[in-house]
């Protein structure tokens, strides 16, 4: 590890015999001011270039000598600078929008996938995102990424599952700050609100050494940082949400802002067919605030924040009269119940130039996630009756009973950290840096307050009391990372890079005594390489180590708000896996088709799941004490994808076969099994067509393998017993091994249209289109019952065809 580490560091400051100077600055894009991120820039004379950051900033040290530079983008027109380069250069570019015609339009965010280095890496830029048909007319980013080879998904869920791994092992950054839930109403929907997006990629392998914390992948979701030039509105209506988006100039060209807010409104019109005794609610709301400063040439600053909620609760106060030969009394009942979910997250990132050649970027974040029920139950009775109490009490009046039930858990982060960027040569691309996150658990703690009152004091009792079922925990986590681009000939290029982590979670030992003990540190190394066979063709392998230090503890298919994030202790220690992956990548017809073939195997070790019947919400027990621990699991497979970017007509088709099980000591006698997510044929296709300016039309296509559930295959009589009516006889279940049963195929069809109108000060874009078009009763789940004396399975299903419609207007 040391060697790889010095390797690392030294080898770009090889290879300056002659004199050199650097071309420098930012990319941006010229109508708006947004950074413009992968844009290429390119020397024709020696056949060398490199990309714009996160941030835009790009950085080419060359040989002094007269050069033509290319910038490039998709969607975007090329330019060409000539320069004559004889100190060093800054030179900021602004690209104006394309104005080509449909022939030459290109949907994807990389002009060449051939000939990056990285593995198993997809971006999707925001245009195409809303192309797809959108469910219920709100367009999604979580629902674009499961059409994609090597992700599965469950119907009405925005959870994703990558290459066998489960939800919880997914890192979700918006704008490099973790989200921990990432959807709205049990996850028909996602938090993340396309109007504010500006890029969008998703890795499944060959992780690059800056990134760390999950097993299965990273999805990286940029924000836009608002309209440097003029003021501009965007706000649509749909069927259930509205949305709307201003964005603009503080200080034109120098400071600019954006905010972007929505709100399900299927509550306010429900309330119309409820009576006054009810109240019902139902809704989420989310808002996106960003502000971008250009302190000076080499210094950036941006504040961002995001804060989005899920109300859920049930209200009934009613008032009932009852009379008997006693007397008479009216009872008055209430009820309520409460759920309520959401996440917070905060963030101030500084850019910094220290040189032409080295940009870092420091930010400091906040992010919380938290997860509360309660539940209510009050009943007041008052009555003239003279109530007889055991024969010794005679009293007349009024009494009250009550209970109150509140849940509570959720995640808390504080975290600090230093990205840096150093480009000596085109050959190195060289980034390092560290993070530091204080965590905050609070897996779960119940409040349950009981309490009855009568008119005789002596009656009366009152119960309250907390209970915490694992307290409050802060855990520190602590990574270091270098990692280098490098060049070593036209055909061989590698990114190699090393992961240090640390963890610690507190106790009665200094933090300072354990940081100085080497064996507290994991090393995880990353590389990716690839070989040109030609300009069309390219081969790719890589390898990567990951550990997880916090697990999702989830009783569930489907990803519930209740599922409660838990820190890795010594009973319950941190997940790892390794994962190889190869691919063959081609472009064909001068790029407008991209191709790639890819295999994987990734194996995974101390994994976690609930033992069988335990549930979070019904059960006191210590959440350590309720789960299985040290299972390995392994996945497999091939994945094929096929990309149209040129023309009328875009999209892809993509193809999944792979196998993912699990092996736990104490679950199904200890053989491995189909863990629920495994899925043998995942197939989609996702087409876009633009018939003119004024029309286009999107549709997808999806099937997968039936999902592997735990089911009865058989039934037995069991021991007699005295019932409440006599004697029974129990039914035995045998359920065979574990998961060995599929529910039916999925398949689901979507379509939809756009049809926009420009007016002179404003455009319009009615939007039409059906989820389920031809109404495929899809299985959520299944469940056995009584028919006829038989015994029987159902299928339960969620959404039939559903029409969607939405209007968007633009200032």
């Amino acid at each position: 590890m040391k060697k790889l580490f010095y390797i690392l560091l030294f080898v770009p400051l090889l290879g300056f015999g002659q004199e050199k100077f650097t071309i420098s600055g930012y990319v941006t894009d010229l109508e708006t001011g947004e950074s413009i991120i992968g844009a290429n820039i390119y020397c024709t004379e020696i056949s060398q270039g490199v990309t714009s950051n996160s941030y835009g900033f790009y950085s080419l040290t060359l040989p002094a000598g007269v050069y033509q530079l290319n910038y490039s983008f998709i969607g975007y027109q090329t330019l060409a600078k000539q320069l004559t380069l004889n100190i060093d250069t800054r030179l900021d570019v602004e690209f104006p929008p394309s104005s080509i015609n449909l022939d030459e339009i290109e949907l994807t965010g990389k002009a060449n996938i051939v000939k990056s280095t990285q593995t198993s890496v997809i971006d999707i830029p925001i245009s195409q995102i809303k192309s797809i048909p959108a469910f219920l007319g709100e367009v999604d980013v979580l629902k674009a990424i499961q059409l994609l080879p090597g992700v599965q998904s469950s119907e009405g869920s925005t959870g994703f599952y990558v290459r066998g791994g489960g939800p919880d092992q997914n890192l979700i950054l918006m704008d490099g700050v973790p989200v921990y839930n990432a959807s709205h109403i049990g996850g028909l929907f996602s938090v993340f609100n396309a109007d504010a997006i500006n890029n969008v990629r998703l890795t499944k392998g060959g992780f690059p050494a800056r990134f760390g914390g999950r097993l299965s992948s990273v999805l990286q979701i940029d924000m836009k940082e608002g309209n440097m030039k003029e003021f501009k509105a965007d706000v649509s209506l749909g069927l259930i949400s509205s949305k709307m988006t201003i964005e603009g100039p503080i200080i034109k060209d120098k400071t600019s802002f954006i905010f972007s807010a929505r709100r399900t409104y299927a509550d306010l019109i429900a309330r119309t067919f409820i009576s006054s005794e009810e109240t019902y609610a139902l809704y989420f709301y989310d808002f996106n605030a960003k502000i971008n400063h250009k302190i000076s040439d080499s210094d950036r600053i941006f504040l961002s924040t995001y804060s989005g909620r899920d109300i859920i609760s049930i209200e009934d106060n009613g008032v009932r009269s009852s009379k008997q030969d006693t007397g008479s009394s009216n009872n008055s009942e209430s009820f309520g119940f409460g759920m309520g979910y959401g996440n917070l997250t905060s963030t101030v990132r500084w850019n910094h130039l220290f040189s032409d050649k080295l940009f870092s970027n420091t930010t400091l974040a906040y992010t919380r996630y938290n997860f509360n029920t309660n539940f209510e139950v009050q009943s007041t009775s008052n009555s003239d009756t003279i109530f007889n109490y055991d024969n010794n009490t005679i009293y007349t009046g009024a009494s009250n009973h009550g209970v109150s039930y509140d849940y509570l858990s959720g995640i808390e982060d504080f975290s600090f950290g230093i990205d840096l960027d150093y480009m000596p040569t085109p050959k190195h691309d060289v980034k390092f840096g560290f993070s530091y996150t204080n965590h905050r658990f609070f897996p779960g703690s119940v409040d349950l307050m009981i309490n009855e009152s009568y008119p005789d004091t002596s009656l009366n009792f009152n119960i309250d009391t907390i209970m915490d079922f694992s307290g409050t925990t802060r855990v520190h986590e602590l990574y270091y990372y270098i990692e280098d681009d490098i060049k070593f000939s036209d055909r061989l290029k590698a990114n190699i890079g090393l992961h240090i982590g640390f963890y610690d979670v507190d106790d009665a030992e200094s933090l300072s005594s354990k940081m100085l003990n080497k064996d507290n540190y994991n090393f995880q190394p990353r590389i990716s390489a690839r070989y040109l066979l030609n300009e069309d063709w390219s081969v790719k392998a890589s390898y990567a180590e990951m550990q997880q230090n916090i697990h999702l503890l989830s009783n569930s298919s489907v990803g519930l708000p209740s599922d409660i994030w838990v820190p890795a202790i010594d009973s319950v220690p941190s997940q790892n896996s390794r994962q190889l992956a190869a691919s063959i990548t081609t472009q064909l017809k001068n790029g407008m088709y991209e191709v790639t073939m890819e295999g994987y195997y990734k194996t995974m070790t101390d994994l976690i799941t609930y033992k069988a019947g335990y549930s979070n919400l019904s059960s006191t027990e210590s959440w350590e004490n309720a789960i299985e621990t040290g299972g390995v699991g392994e996945s497999y497979g091939l994945e094929l994808f096929v990309q149209k970017k040129k023309g009328a007509t875009t999209g892809w088709i993509g193809y999944t076969l792979s196998w993912t099980n699990r092996q736990f000591e104490n679950i199904n006698f200890g053989e491995w099994y189909p863990y629920k997510y495994d899925r043998r044929h995942d197939f989609s296709i996702v087409l876009s067509h633009k018939l003119s300016d004024r029309i286009d039309f999107g549709a997808t296509w999806v099937y997968g393998t039936g999902n592997a559930i735990n089911f009865p295959q058989a039934v037995y009589l069991g021991l007699p017993y005295q019932g409440w009516v006599g004697q029974n006889i129990d039914l035995v279940e045998s359920y065979g091994d574990r998961n060995s049963v599929r529910m039916n195929p999925y398949h689901r069809l979507d379509f939809g249209a756009n049809f926009h109108k420009e007016h002179k000060q404003y455009s319009r874009t009615w939007s039409i289109g059906a989820y389920n078009v031809y109404n495929r009763k899809n299985p959520f789940f299944v469940y056995l019952s009584e028919n006829n004396s038989e015994r029987v399975a159902n299928q339960v299903s969620l959404f039939p065809i559903i029409p969607t419609v939405s209007y968007r207007i633009k200032f």
